[in-house]
Order: C-alpha cells, then sequence, then structure tokens
C-alpha cells in the first residue's frame, strides 16, 4: 500500500506525544486493516476469533493486556503477507448489561407493566444511581430493553475510541453486537438445529438459582466463596439398641432451617458405625417424617459425625444423591428465596403447623427459627459450633445461591454423554494451546462436567429462546411449536407462530419469556463473526479460524462452549490455535478484578504513558504468564516509553548521516533493492549478520505465538546497536574515513533501521509507523516482514570492538580525562579478529597510533594521553 498519507518530513526533535492521534486516522482513511476479500483465499487467510469484551460499565487493564497478546499475531502474519480478518465484537446482553442499566437509570424491569411511548427514564448515570431494587422505578420490560439498547450503544462506542488508541489493527467495518440480528438469528437457528438433533431439551430438574437476580446459573458461572457458618448437632430419631439405648442417630448440618425438605440420611458405604444401619428409617426433628438411611461414596466419613441428612436442595452434592439414589423431590425454597407457603405433602397436621412457622421467612431468618424450635424441642444437641467453609455464588452475584426446582432448557455437553465427551476431549487434542499446560484445564472442565448446560434466563435483555408452547383446556403448556428459519430473528414474548393470531395468545398458545445465557450466543462468535448462512462464502473463508485469543478464566465458558457448538454444527474444531493469556495481578500477587475493587482502568494509562509504553508492556509477558502491575511505579511501561523515544531519536540520528558517492535516498529503500553489495566493512557485516540472526529467532518464536521472546531478542540487538556499533562508526558515517568506508557504515547503519523498525512494528505501532513515514510511502504495518539476508554468521567482531572501546573509555574515565580527549597512542591486545575493527577503534576513540597485540584476552594498556582535562573544567 503506497500513498502519500504516510509520508512525512523528519520532525527537529521527535515526540510520542500526538501519535496516536496522528496515525489512526491515517490508518483508518487508507484501509490500512482492512479485511481484503478480493484477495482472500483459504491458504493465505488468517483469521482471528476476537473475544467480544461485555460492554457494560469500562474496560479494565486485563482486557488491553490479552488484547495486546492477540494484536502481536495479527500485526505479525499481516507483515507476512496473510490477508487478515480480525473483526471485533461487542457482548451486550445478558446480566452485566441490565444491572448497568438498572443502576445507571434508576430503574427496574417489571414484565407486568404496560409500554411507555417515549420514555424518560429517573436517572442519567450521576452520584444518584442506586443499586437498590427499592429505590428503582419499574418499567416495562419493552422500556427496559430500550434503556440498555440505549446504554450499550453508548458504551460500545467508548470500547472503541480506547481500542483504537491503543492501536489494535482491527478491521472496524467487520464488527458485531451479540444482541444484534445477526447474532440473534444466528443464535436462534443453532438453538433450533439443537433441538432438532436431539441435543437441545426442556427438563424440571434442580436448578441452582441466584434469588437477587431471580435467574437460573449455569455451572460454569459458579464461584466459590469462603463464608462463616456453623455446625448445628440433631438428633434423628431411630429404634433404640442395646449400644444405642435412645435409638437416636445424630448429624450435623450448616442448613437446619432444610429439615422439612429432608428425603434421606447417607453415610459412606465403608463406614462401619452405619453398615447395619443401611435400609432401615429414621424419623426427622420436628417434623417427624420417616426417611431412609443410606449408603453413597460422596459421604466423608471425616466430616462431623460421619452421617449427612440430604434436602432438596441444600447443595449440589444433594443433588447428585437425589438424583443417584432415585429420591422424592421437597423443595421447600422459593424463587425469591424464600420459604414456600405449603410445605411437602408428607407433613402430618401438627407438622404443618410447626412449618407455618416458617412459610415466607428468608432462609437466614427460617434457621433462627428453626433453631430455636430445635432448641425448646431438645433435638439440638449442644451449641451451633462456628466454621468457615466454600459457599457457591453466582460470579455476578453477591448472595449464596440456592437449588429450587424449576422448568429450564439444557444443551448437551457430554457431561451424560460418553461419546460426546470423548469428541469433545478429542477436539482439545486437535487445538494447538499455548502455552500447552491450559489444555490440562479444558480437558479437566470436560472430564468434571456434572450436568448438561442450563441455557435459559429468567432475564430480559437478551436472546430470546425461540419457541412457543401449545396450551391444554386448563392453560397447561403442551407440545412446542418452533419458528422455520426463515423467520428468525423472533421474540416469542411479542410475535406470534404460524397458524395462530394475537388473539391466540394465553388461550391456545403462550411465547417462551426466558432468554438464552449470554455464552449461548458468545459460543457462536465464530459463525456470527464469520457469516455463517449469510455469506456461505465468507465463512467457508475464515472458519475453522486461525486463532481464538482469550483470557484463561474464561477457558471453562468461551472456549469450551466455542468448541461444543462447533462440534454440535460442524463436526470440527473452531480454531487450530488457542492463545491463553494470564492474568494481571496486583503488587499483592492478588488477581486485579472489579469485585476485589483493585482494577485500573487503561485510558489513563494511555494517556499519560502513550499507546507504545502499555503496548509494551503488555507484550513483555508471555502466553499463560500472570503479570503484576503496580499503578504507582509502573516500572515496565516506563522501559517502554523509554524504548520507544528511542527508537525515534536513534533513526533520527541514523538519518543524519550524509548519503555520498553513488549512494542515493531512492536506492537505499528501494523495493526489492538490497544496498548489500554496497557494505564492505567487516564491523558492518558482522552487525547485519547477527540481525539476521535476531530475525530468525523472532521469527521463530512468534511462529510460536512466543511475542514475549520476539520483542527480547529485537530489544537486546537495538540496546547493543544503538550503544555500541551507532558509536563505533559514527565517525565514520559522517565521512571521517574513504569514501568506501563511510558508505558501508551509512548503509549498514539504515538498512538495520529498517529491518528494526519492521521487527519492533507489531510491539509499538505508532513510533514504527512514525519512523518509516520519514522514509517511506507505505505504511510499516503492511511492509514486508523481513527475511534473513544470507547464509553469513556473526562472528564476534562487534562485541570484541565494544569490549575494547570500554577499555579506552575507562582508561580516559581514570585519567580524569574528558572522552574527546585525543590519544597520541595506545596497545590494544585481543583475539586476532580484534584487528578488522581497529579503524573504528581509533576513530571513536580519537587515537593517532595503535600497537595491537594478539592474545585471548582484551585489554588497553600504554594510553598516552595528548591532553588531560579535568571533567570539571
Amino acid at each position: 500500500m503506497s500513498s502519500s498519507a504516510f509520508r512525512r518530513p523528519m520532525p527537529e526533535k521527535p515526540a510520542l506525544e500526538g501519535l496516536e492521534a496522528t496515525w489512526g486516522p491515517v490508518w483508518e482513511a487508507e484501509k490500512t486493516y482492512g479485511f481484503d476479500r478480493a484477495s482472500a483465499t483459504r491458504e493465505n487467510i488468517f483469521s482471528i476469533d476476537t473475544p467480544p469484551p461485555t460492554a457494560s460499565g469500562s474496560l479494565h487493564i486485563g482486557h488491553v493486556f490479552s488484547y495486546t497478546h492477540m494484536d502481536l499475531i495479527a500485526r505479525y502474519q499481516r507483515m507476512l503477507g496473510k490477508t487478515i480478518f480480525y473483526p471485533m465484537g461487542w457482548d451486550d446482553n445478558g446480566l452485566p448489561t441490565e444491572r448497568r442499566v438498572q443502576n445507571y437509570y434508576g430503574v427496574r424491569c417489571d414484565p407486568s407493566l404496560p409500554y411507555v411511548e417515549g420514555y424518560v427514564p429517573p436517572l442519567e448515570g450521576g452520584d444518584n444511581a442506586s443499586s437498590k431494587a427499592a429505590d428503582q422505578v419499574p418499567v416495562s420490560r419493552r422500556n427496559f430493553i430500550e434503556l440498555c439498547e440505549r446504554l450499550t450503544v453508548e458504551d460500545e462506542k467508548q470500547f472503541e475510541d480506547v481500542w483504537r488508541m491503543l492501536g489494535l489493527s482491527v478491521d472496524w467495518t467487520q464488527t458485531y453486537r451479540t444482541i444484534g440480528d445477526e447474532a440473534q438469528t444466528a443464535a436462534q437457528r443453532a438453538f433450533l438445529r439443537n433441538i432438532e438433533r436431539g441435543e437441545a431439551y426442556q427438563a424440571d430438574a434442580p436448578t441452582l438459582w441466584d434469588i437477587t437476580f431471580r435467574t437460573a446459573v449455569a455451572q460454569a458461572e459458579l464461584e466459590d466463596k469462603e463464608q462463616p457458618a456453623a455446625y448445628h448437632r440433631l438428633a434423628f430419631h431411630g429404634t433404640p439398641t442395646a449400644e444405642n439405648p435412645s435409638g437416636d442417630i445424630h448429624i450435623e448440618t450448616t442448613r437446619p432451617e432444610l429439615l422439612a425438605a429432608c428425603v434421606a440420611l447417607v453415610a459412606h458405604p465403608d463406614d462401619e458405625r452405619y453398615q447395619e444401619l443401611f435400609g432401615s428409617t429414621v424419623t426427622t426433628p420436628l417434623f417427624g417424617v420417616k426417611v431412609p438411611i443410606l449408603a453413597h461414596h460422596l459421604a466423608q466419613k471425616d466430616k462431623g459425625s460421619g452421617i449427612a441428612m440430604i434436602c432438596t436442595f441444600g447443595d449440589v452434592t444433594d443433588v447428585v444423591w437425589w438424583r443417584e439414589l432415585d429420591l422424592p423431590n421437597r423443595t421447600i425454597i422459593g424463587a425469591d428465596g424464600r420459604i414456600l407457603a405449603e410445605g411437602p405433602e408428607i407433613l402430618s397436621d401438627e407438622a404443618r403447623e410447626i412449618y407455618a412457622e416458617l412459610a415466607g421467612k428468608t432462609v437466614f431468618s427460617a434457621k433462627a427459627k428453626t433453631v430455636e424450635l430445635l432448641k425448646a424441642s431438645g433435638e439440638m444437641v449442644g451449641d451451633a459450633r462456628p466454621i468457615t467453609h466454600q459457599v457457591k455464588f453466582f460470579e455476578k452475584g453477591d448472595k449464596p445461591l440456592e437449588i429450587i426446582s424449576t422448568r429450564q432448557w439444557y444443551i448437551k455437553n457430554g457431561a451424560r454423554d460418553p461419546e460426546l465427551r470423548e469428541r469433545l476431549l478429542q477436539a482439545g487434542k486437535d487445538i494447538g494451546f499455548t502455552p500447552d499446560h491450559m489444555r490440562v484445564r479444558y480437558e479437566n472442565w470436560v472430564g468434571g462436567l456434572t450436568g448438561d448446560w442450563l441455557i435459559s434466563r429468567q432475564r430480559f435483555f437478551g436472546v430470546p429462546i425461540p419457541v412457543w408452547y401449545e396450551l391444554d383446556a386448563e392453560g397447561n403448556k403442551g407440545a412446542v411449536i418452533v419458528p422455520t428459519e426463515d423467520l428468525l430473528p423472533v421474540d416469542p414474548a411479542a410475535d406470534v407462530p404460524a397458524g395462530y393470531s394475537e388473539a391466540d395468545r394465553g388461550i391456545t398458545f403462550v411465547g417462551e419469556v426466558d432468554i438464552m445465557d449470554t455464552w449461548a450466543t458468545s459460543s457462536l462468535t465464530p459463525q456470527i463473526a464469520g457469516g455463517w448462512e449469510r455469506d456461505p462464502e465468507l465463512f467457508d473463508l475464515v472458519f475453522p479460524y486461525s486463532l481464538r485469543s482469550q483470557g484463561q478464566d474464561i477457558i471453562r465458558t468461551w472456549l469450551f462452549s466455542t468448541v461444543l457448538r462447533a462440534e454440535q454444527e460442524h463436526g470440527k474444531v473452531p480454531w487450530a490455535n488457542a492463545g491463553i493469556s494470564g492474568f494481571i495481578v496486583d503488587p499483592d500477587r492478588k488477581k486485579m478484578s472489579k469485585s476485589k475493587g483493585n482494577v485500573v482502568t487503561p485510558a489513563a494509562m494511555l494517556e499519560d504513558h502513550g499507546s507504545d509504553a502499555v503496548r509494551y508492556w503488555a507484550a513483555s509477558s508471555r502466553l499463560g504468564t500472570d503479570a503484576a502491575f503496580d499503578p504507582q511505579n509502573p516500572k515496565q511501561i516506563k522501559i517502554g516509553r523509554r524504548l520507544a523515544i528511542k527508537v525515534l531519536n536513534a533513526a533520527k540520528f541514523v538519518y543524519s548521516f550524509p548519503v555520498t558517492g553513488q549512494i542515493s535516498e531512492d536506492s537505499i529503500f528501494a523495493a526489492g533493492i538490497s544496498p548489500l553489495a554496497e557494505i564492505s566493512e567487516a564491523l558492518d557485516l558482522d552487525l547485519l549478520a547477527e540481525l539476521d540472526r535476531v530475525i530468525g529467532v523472532a521469527t521463530t518464536a512468534f511462529n510460536e505465538f512466543d511475542h514475549a521472546k520476539a520483542l527480547e531478542v529485537t530489544e537486546h540487538f537495538f540496546w547493543v546497536f544503538c550503544d555500541d556499533y551507532l558509536e563505533l562508526v559514527k565517525e565514520r558515517a559522517y565521512g571521517s574515513s574513504s569514501a568506501e568506508g563511510q558508505a558501508s557504515a551509512v548503509l549498514a547503519l539504515r538498512e538495520a533501521v529498517d529491518v528494526l523498525l519492521r521487527l519492533f512494528a507489531p510491539f509499538i505501532p505508532f513510533a514504527t509507523e512514525e519512523v518509516w513515514s520519514w522514509t517511506h510511502n507505505d505504511s510499516v504495518h503492511t511492509a514486508a516482514w523481513p527475511t534473513p539476508r544470507g547464509d553469513a554468521t556473526p562472528t564476534g567482531l562487534l562485541p570484541l570492538v565494544s569490549e575494547a572501546l570500554i577499555g579506552i573509555r575507562r582508561a580516559k574515565t581514570d585519567a580524569k580525562a574528558s572522552q574527546k580527549t585525543e590519544v597520541t597512542s595506545a596497545t590494544i591486545s585481543g583475539p586476532a579478529l580484534l584487528e578488522q575493527g581497529l579503524d573504528d577503534l581509533k576513530a571513536v576513540g580519537r587515537i593517532a597510533d595503535v600497537t595491537f597485540m594478539v592474545a585471548d584476552e582484551i585489554s588497553v594498556t600504554d594510553i598516552v594521553l595528548a591532553e588531560v582535562t579535568p571533567e570539571a573544567s
């Protein structure tokens, strides 16, 4: 790509400030990062499945970290000549958006309310927003969704501004929204096909439930938190024996409020204390219900009294016991987290009176009342024993989850299908994970699944589940009605199925009001971004993608679910490679997260330090490696800024050397023309031979997704180039020696800068583009990635000469002389190779006469200074 838009005059004083504002619009106008579909073939395309960030709130530094890693590969592959398909999506549906809208506008959704045309919310953000439901104004479902749409559009604009400032080489014409029509169509189409193939089904089952948000929660959305609790020792009443005259069996539980939901006691089959009791029954305290004593391997002999009560449902282990032991369901907790008004049918009249004292209470209040009743009845032994234990939370919630019985939609995920599980495990082996040990996390997740994927959510802003239900004469739901794919997307809460009218709603049919889990849409990002059935030719070009780049924390959600949907829909893996970034941790090595309050937002970082410096910090960490960040002392960012500034200044210095004789500016940078034939001096040839080695190492590193190693080897060479080589040859480059020597130095210097700019381009795109523009009419980011010029290997001359120069400078410093002081004579000893660099040593050291002696070690002796001038003077 060649355009006058890229050519800029060399400034008198180069600076990093303002480069983002200078080059961002040029890249946009010139379509530097545009997807060139006309030239794309399956063989030359490099397609990237980008994580759509949640468009609610603000980006954090972790986003900058992992998205930079992805961009480094995109830029490298573009310079290799690949056609890059690099879209950007916004994950704008689901609970995080609803929560932000509630707080921002001061509203909450009440589906029973009518729609209000032109609704004006009570708030527009600011300090008066409240997260308490009591302070929020109820609005209709449609009004609430409109507010969600409005705010996400604004948030997405702010996100895009940050991404552009960071220099992501995204094609901004290839964007999508997970709430957009195309995303909804893709998600609903895939779901309907899941139903058709028997992979999606509806079932009444125990459901992890968040009582705050009134929604089901999937296994992948759980988070364990340490919580205070207490063991309560309760007496279940059995048959008296000689060894146990009372007949009581003591259990310890943290949830006495669930006694009315108790369906059995369970102990480990090998526990000798209870083996004779297996198959017998006991009576529950307070409620007097007979329950069996059963054996199961998940019971823990060393926990409490070794025998536990099974309630429907206190925790996920209760669910396993209930299912595997084929127990009855006596759920007593409702969707609001309170004890249901009606207790289990099995309760006696006397027990119902006791239950009535608990009905309607929160689990906390019900627990206190139950303990009071147990103490009064004498069925609680001793006082409660305080403990702490792990409790399951919804990752976005602030109250422990309950387990209630609900009817939900599921997609098979291999938890109960060994053949599907094996296919998913094989898919994990077919994907190239970087680092490879991240594959184990995927395999552990697949192997540890305990239930199918619950995808329905009792929320509002998301992709509707595209089904209706027939109603019988009593209003009970019957057969599922599905739309044809040509009608998608549909909203069953507003649209009518074929053969019905709106007047039939609630009489002969009813629409599904639940939405899909946001991962049910995000799991289809390859299909959504790639056009799938809308543009089959494009989809065949990009799918399977070349790379999925993401954080390690969403292997179990986004990565796994994408592999699952690709396996179900296409029978293949969705991408060839998965690059997994580590976490950002604070100075105390704690993971940065919004919930912990230790997140750093990137906008200020980019403003304060410059995008290249921030990118350098991110690029310095290998995939899978956690990076510590201290906002009070961002050392690595400062190092990156210093590097970018040095690139600007070193290049300007190199370009200041005169071009003389038969060499012209055009011949130096003419495409395809190598000036190497004019480079004749041993020191210059050694530099370029070493640069060849650097190119080889950096290229191999990038091919292995090791961007940090590519940066490390390039940066090390650059500082040697600046601190050693440039110092050694600058006198010759100014023309202090022969024309041939001067030409050789200038050509080598410029060749090195030209290559270094391309090696650094993925890491510090703004500084490298600025320097490139001083001598080129195209973008460095579409220039060819450098390749080694030949088979020459470094001789080691440059480090020898550099070491000798250090000796000369040290001698002058010891004599308290200026480095500009002339040296009448000096004796330099060292390997024979060193003699080839003596002319440059004499020039830079201002040595009139050198006596060279061959030796194993380098030394500089017998220095005679022409004049000794103290530095102070």
